[in-house]
């Protein structure tokens, strides 16, 4: 087993060390798929996220072995270059990797667990009503995003966490295994809009929104948004949501 533990909570080690063998019977699941997460609650109240990743198969058992980082590694690196951009992520903690037959197997990620609570999954029906500020909000947190050379690849709603708080919206990124640094420019920048849920009204005024915050023609990115957004949903199941 292969642990590497941000040294300011060597205080869990102890307990971090442990995760494979109580993963299992500890913790609160939140997500259960190819992939298990569990929030586990330390004795002093502070809570843990723990991502579990499943064994992968077995050409990729080799890749990530031999080739490739594995997931909760590049999730637990690429989360602290995050926040040295002052990107809100949650706080990397530890990441494990476990081999069977020295190859890869089980891999852990462990963070701090956000205090945000919403995914915007919720902007995939309904009418956008008292919430434009809260969209607003988010196409300039993704305009801040691309200006500092950030752009998640995986940027759906369920890898963005928000919550309203004192009246300002506040975001967060999670799941961020799949990251690139870089350049991001207007074509790219409204590309990384396309796997969002919402109605054209919603992708409109992010697209308002983003060009305004980014110098951006206003026009030019509400067609390359709408472009990008119908060629991904057209061959996705367009009944997750309201596609027009």
């Amino acid at each position: 087993m292969k642990l590497v533990l941000n040294t300011n909570y060597e205080s869990l080690r102890e307990f971090i060390t442990l995760l494979p063998t109580t993963f299992d019977t500890g913790g609160e699941v939140i997500y259960n798929a190819r992939n298990q997460i569990k929030v586990f609650t330390l004795a002093d109240g502070r809570k843990i996220n723990v991502k579990r990743y499943c064994v992968p198969i077995f050409i990729n058992r080799l890749v990530y072995t031999f080739c490739r980082q594995p997931k909760a590694v590049r999730a637990y690196e690429y989360a602290a270059h995050l926040i040295e951009l002052d990107v809100p992520t949650p706080m990397p903690i530890a990441y494990i990797l476990e081999q069977r037959g020295g190859l890869l197997a089980y891999s852990f990620l462990i963070t701090e667990q956000s205090s945000l609570h919403n995914m915007l999954y919720e902007f995939g029906k309904g009418t956008l009503s008292g919430r434009e500020e809260i969209v607003k909000a988010f196409a300039r947190f993704t305009a801040g995003l691309h200006e500092k050379g950030v752009y998640h690849k995986d940027y759906s709603p369920g890898n963005i966490l928000f919550d309203v708080i004192q009246g300002v919206p506040q975001f967060t990124l999670v799941d961020v295994n799949r990251m690139e640094f870089g350049k991001v420019n207007m074509d790219k920048g409204c590309r990384n809009f396309a796997r969002l849920w919402g109605k054209r009204d919603f992708f409109e005024l992010i697209a308002t929104e983003y060009a305004t915050a980014r110098h951006f023609n206003v026009q030019q990115c509400i067609n390359l948004i709408l472009k990008y957004r119908h060629a991904f949903w057209k061959t996705h199941d367009r009944t997750l949501y309201d596609y027009e």
